[in-house]
């Protein structure tokens, strides 16, 4: 035992993941609810992207960056749930080291350049709201672009530290990942390791992806309240509560859930599992059915295009 305390992780060439700990029998269930909702966001998320870049009057900062979250929904749960569905029907489990590297890698990257993103998309309504008659020009493309692109490098270099920073770790206590999905904080549970070093780097960066992140958000927000309560119309105050409030919505439960996955302590490995589920599937789901049932403009969008396609369907059917 002495030697594999010693052993170097390289000689791991795959890991099981655990998944949810249940009976068989609930699997065909599991499988079933997470194909119904991976399937959800699919359709969401690929249909929300489509309605952007078809409809020129989307053609906005809001919507641009609208697009990016819908595009980065799509990829992280891509990430996560064909691997746990996959896993549902397997007896084995397995998920090589390369693919567990994959795995945390693109999960990580997309996850941060999300919160980057929503800190991103507060800065934006508070210069629509606050500053609406300098919005276009402190709003260019140009800087829209700048900043979605530095959140993807954001997320891109959190990514290389914290998955370098993790597999270098010796993997020699068990190959069996207590999760649905490599995540790094499961990961250190079946590590020999010393692990100090390791929870420096990753407190480190939760710091500065999540402080940065919430206070820009809370400071925009802050400046937005007060710069609604102050407007005489009230049709003007509704509209306003209206565009945030689906901001609002989906920081609450992406934040919500990743506090409780890696600040509070990691005692509760299924509870951790659930809270997982909330920002791997449930929030790219609920996304887009929040910025298009509470927006008039996506609604008319995709109005047009269900027109489109109807008329389009009735002439084929009458030349037939």
């Amino acid at each position: 035992m002495g030697d594999r305390g010693t052993s170097n992780h390289t000689e791991v060439t795959d890991f099981i993941l655990v998944g949810f700990r249940v009976r068989p029998e609930l699997h065909i269930l599991l499988f079933l609810l997470f194909l119904l909702v991976y399937v959800m966001i699919l359709l969401g998320n690929v249909g929300m992207m489509t309605i952007i870049m078809t409809d020129p009057r989307l053609n906005t900062p809001m919507y641009f960056f609208l697009g990016n979250l819908s595009f980065i929904d799509l990829f992280y749960s891509s990430v996560i749930a064909p691997k746990a569905m996959i896993n549902f029907w397997s007896e084995s489990k397995s998920i090589s080291f390369a693919g567990c590297v994959t795995q945390l890698f693109l999960f990580a990257l997309f996850i941060v350049a999300e919160a980057f993103l929503l800190a991103v998309m507060a800065y934006d309504r508070f210069i629509a709201i606050c500053n609406p008659l300098l919005y276009s020009v402190q709003m260019s493309t140009h800087l829209c672009i700048q900043l979605v692109a530095g959140s993807y490098f954001c997320g891109c270099i959190s990514s290389i530290l914290l998955t370098s920073v993790t597999f270098t770790l010796s993997f020699c206590a068990s190959r069996a990942i207590d999760h649905f999905y490599c995540d790094y904080r499961p990961l250190q549970r079946i590590s020999c390791s010393d692990l100090y070093l390791h929870k420096i780097v990753s407190f480190f960066l939760c710091s500065i992806i999540i402080l940065p992140t919430i206070i820009v958000i809370i400071v925009s927000y802050m400046y937005i309240v007060s710069t609604v309560l102050k407007m005489r119309s009230s049709e003007g105050r509704k509209k306003a509560f209206s565009t945030c409030s689906s901001h609002l919505g989906v920081v609450s439960v992406l934040y919500g859930a990743i506090v409780f996955m890696y600040v509070i302590p990691d005692r509760f490995p299924e509870l951790s599992k659930v809270a997982s589920l909330c920002y791997t599937l449930v929030t790219p789901m609920l996304n887009p059915l929040i910025y298009s049932l509470r927006n008039k403009d996506v609604k008319e969008a995709l109005r047009k295009i269900l027109e489109k396609k109807i008329f389009l369907f009735n002439s084929i059917l009458t030349i037939i």
